[in-house]
């Protein structure tokens, strides 16, 4: 039998090289007065922005830009609402990376109503409902990562020993179009890609053995766990293959986008939480160096306590994708899941943990402050020792 289960709003999707062709027609259909919310310089500094200002302009509309380098924060948020809430805006377009288009996505809720984002983040602050109603949102992903452009949640960092990294949340901020161009990824350098499609595919797989997976968003994190495998390593070597590992990989981030909005993540996303908050570490590079020891460690404690749980058939399932052999028994097929993440991690020289600022005496805070949503989907409540052999794994 067929659990109930609810599958939450989605953007209207465009996908595919070229795509971005559409963005001026769509964003005009909403009205003339457009702001732009894009990252520090690359894409104002590209040919796509120039066709993009004269189709504008033929459209009647006029423009505002905002840059947003870096993960924003609710300070950051509020400060753009004030400046731009009384000039009508019409539609708000983020074009960029995961960060980008949280900050887009968190200022077209506001706009409308000059509410603080600090009023509406979860875990700190009120929590007041949020009623909305929001500007229209459209997304157009500039990397192949988060799959913000299909969640309905901006993720904003406050960062030091007080910091957090919190989500606001709701159906209303989904996206009403993603647009999402394999073309507009060629810039990508090597660590981006490596964080990004690192980022991805732990997204794939943590909705994969989520507690609230079901049976939709099992098909598409296996369509999308297929796509990363073949186009993760392709893109990132680069070479005759890169072009079809580009469009892989943006399929891939979009899919797991839509499976994380749909049934959660787990104990990497859980772990990522404080450590992107306490430490200035990219979000992409935490996923990246942490899924290999955490799905391990995951499976251990799964075999463990619960022998018969079946995301243990489905981690098995992962691990014969990756190792290409669909012949593999459940053991071997665990084994070749650790082996080949790990060796993924190496290959693209994802950095261990201690490289990037954390230290043994920092694992009792990293813990204490893990068991956010993320961890709560996490097919098995992992002990705090659990915890600790993760982060101990990719210390060194």
């Amino acid at each position: 039998m067929i659990a109930p289960f609810s599958i939450g709003r989605l953007p209207r999707i465009e996908f595919g090289a070229g795509r971005l062709k559409l963005l001026p027609e769509l964003a005009a259909g909403f009205g003339q007065n457009l702001l732009l919310v894009t990252g520090a310089q690359s894409f104002t500094n590209s040919p796509q922005w120039e066709f993009l200002q004269q189709d504008w302009k033929r459209h009647g509309c006029q423009w505002s830009v905002l840059r947003v380098s870096g993960e924003p924060s609710p300070e950051e948020i509020d400060e753009a609402v004030a400046r731009w809430r009384q000039e009508a805006v019409d539609v708000v377009i983020g074009v960029g990376g995961g960060s980008t288009l949280d900050a887009a996505k968190a200022i077209a809720g506001l706009l409308r109503t000059g509410n603080s984002v600090m009023d509406h983040l979860e875990g700190v602050g009120p929590e007041f409902p949020y009623r909305g109603p929001a500007t229209p949102f459209i997304a157009v992903p500039t990397t192949a990562g988060t799959g913000s452009e299909a969640t309905k949640n901006a993720v904003l960092t406050r960062h030091g020993v007080e910091g957090f990294k919190k989500s606001f949340r709701d159906d209303r901020l989904m996206a009403a179009y993603a647009i999402v161009d394999p073309d507009l990824l060629v810039t990508c350098p090597p660590s981006l890609i490596a964080a990004n499609g690192m980022d991805a595919f732990t997204q794939l797989l943590e909705s994969y053995v989520s507690l609230r997976a079901n049976p939709l968003t099992d098909a598409l994190a296996l369509s999308g766990l297929r796509a990363a495998i073949s186009g993760l390593p392709a893109w990132f070597s680069g070479g005759a293959e890169a072009a079809r590992g580009r469009e892989l990989m943006a399929y891939a981030a979009l899919v797991s986008g839509i499976c994380l909005a749909q049934a959660g993540l787990g104990s990497v996303h859980g772990l990522a939480q404080p450590l992107g908050s306490f430490f200035p570490i990219p979000h992409g590079v935490v996923c990246g160096t942490l899924v290999a020891a955490a799905t391990e460690v995951n499976i251990d404690a799964l075999r463990d306590r619960e022998p018969d749980h079946p995301v243990l058939y489905k981690y098995a399932e992962v691990g014969r994708l990756l190792a290409g052999d669909t012949g593999l028994d459940v053991h071997a097929a665990w084994v070749a899941l650790a082996r080949r993440l790990q060796e993924w991690t190496e290959f693209m020289a994802l950095p261990p943990l201690s490289a990037l600022g954390v230290e043994a005496a920092d694992i009792p805070r990293i813990i204490a402050h893990s068991r956010g949503s993320s961890m709560k989907t996490n097919p098995i409540v992992l002990s705090d020792a659990e915890i600790e052999r993760v982060i101990r794994q990719r210390l060194v």
